[in-house]
């Protein structure tokens, strides 16, 4: 059966390439964890996807999914409220991903705005296969395979759900009308009971008849609200309702989510790929020597040189971690000279340590019951194949291969 909530599911993944980062916890994580209390939210470990870019040495990646698996335990991720699970670990991915490639024009794929980024970006690396190609699809896959309505997106990830919608109105369209619809819809409108099925009707009429946008809207709500339909069956009415046939994959909204900028050590963007991160678990010390040696504005070679906090990358750590009071102090001690660059760090260095030696305690005690992970883990996977399978069941039925 279907959820009552499924029409407010978020879906979203990361690929298990390391040590989480700040950058990563402020970037997603951060949002996740209130996304979780809002939404019926899947989040799942790409490791498929983390061999787009690291396919030739894949010794450290299961040690780098159960790092991941726990960086979001100790951050927060609640699996009593989302569900979390490993890609590789629900196959059904895999299939709708080959079945979708039979359907996409490859200039779809060549057009996705990070495919020739991250080639010129990781020009060191051999990214001339299928798999690199491919991979906003299978992207688009993870999606459709949860009819997820939100995918929680900053604005320069907006194409990839772009094309999933597009992927799904192509599918759509070429699958989209079922071999004996009417049938099944007056199948489908027996089942939600006699009151409900005149009431359906009544409203499909005038909406048929008048045009009229509020029995649209009534009647929508009334299939959203009835736990008795399955997914395939609340999607046939709509399309009854609407005039056209079933729509077997649902389009996705990208929800754009305000990701604060994170700068790494040297100015840039914080990634791994750059070695310019400060590790979610790191080491106090550590941590500290690296923020007391980061780079500010180049303006302020000496002391007494006045700066401008807008040039300066700490600036954008302090938009993250300090209070109106001190990003204020920052301002006006920096831009008199009042202050000097390690003055204005030591309360930043006081909020980052606070907050990582937090997420480490928590780690802590999950790392020293990996049974417990492993545990939480293998449930979320369940109840994401449960999902995947009802989808993947529609798809085939669409497609006339489920055969008997």
């Amino acid at each position: 059966m279907s959820s009552p909530l499924q029409n407010r599911r978020v879906l979203s993944g990361m690929r298990p390439t390391g040590p989480l980062h700040l950058g990563n916890y402020h970037g997603a994580l951060k949002n996740w964890i209130e996304l979780q209390y809002q939404y019926e939210c899947y989040f799942f470990i790409a490791d498929w996807h983390a061999l787009t870019t690291g396919y030739e040495d894949t010794s450290r990646l299961e040690e780098f999914v159960w790092t991941m698996a726990i960086d979001w335990l100790a951050a927060g991720l609640n699996p009593g409220v989302a569900t979390l699970f490993i890609q590789s670990r629900v196959p059904e991915h895999a299939e709708l991903h080959l079945l979708l490639s039979m359907i996409t024009p490859l200039g779809w794929l060549e057009r996705v705005p990070s495919y020739k980024d991250q080639q010129s970006q990781l020009s060191d690396r051999d990214l001339a296969t299928y798999g690199f190609l491919g991979y906003p699809l299978l992207q688009s896959a993870d999606i459709l395979l949860y009819r997820a309505q939100f995918v929680p997106v900053g604005e320069d990830q907006v194409a990839h759900v772009e094309i999933t919608r597009e992927v799904a109105r192509r599918f759509n369209h070429i699958y989209g009308r079922e071999p004996e619809f009417e049938h099944k819809v007056e199948k489908a409108i027996k089942s939600l009971g006699s009151r409900n099925s005149a009431l359906y009707r009544a409203l499909r009429k005038e909406f048929q008849e008048k045009g009229t946008a509020d029995a649209l809207a009534k009647a929508r709500a009334l299939l959203e609200s009835n736990a008795r339909l399955t997914v395939a069956d609340r999607d046939r009415l709509l399309g009854y309702l609407e005039g056209t046939g079933i729509s077997i994959l649902a389009e996705p909204e990208a929800l754009l989510t305000a990701t604060p900028k994170v700068p790494g050590l040297d100015g840039r963007k914080m990634s791994k790929s750059y070695g310019n991160t400060i590790g979610l678990r790191e080491e106090p010390d550590s941590v500290a020597k690296k923020l007391k040696a980061m780079q500010t504005d180049p303006a302020r070679a000496r002391r007494n040189d006045p700066g401008d906090p807008e040039k300066c990358p700490v600036w954008e750590l302090h938009k993250v971690y300090s209070s109106p009071e001190t990003q204020g102090w920052v301002q006006a001690g920096c831009r008199s000279a009042g202050i000097g660059c390690l003055e204005c760090k030591a309360p930043l260095i006081e909020k980052v340590l606070e907050e990582i030696t937090s997420i480490a305690k928590r780690a802590q005690e999950f790392e020293e019951n990996p049974e417990l992970v492993r545990g939480i883990i293998a449930e979320g996977c369940e109840r994401a194949r449960e999902a995947a399978r009802n989808t993947l069941e529609t798809v085939r039925q669409a497609m006339a291969m489920d055969y008997r």
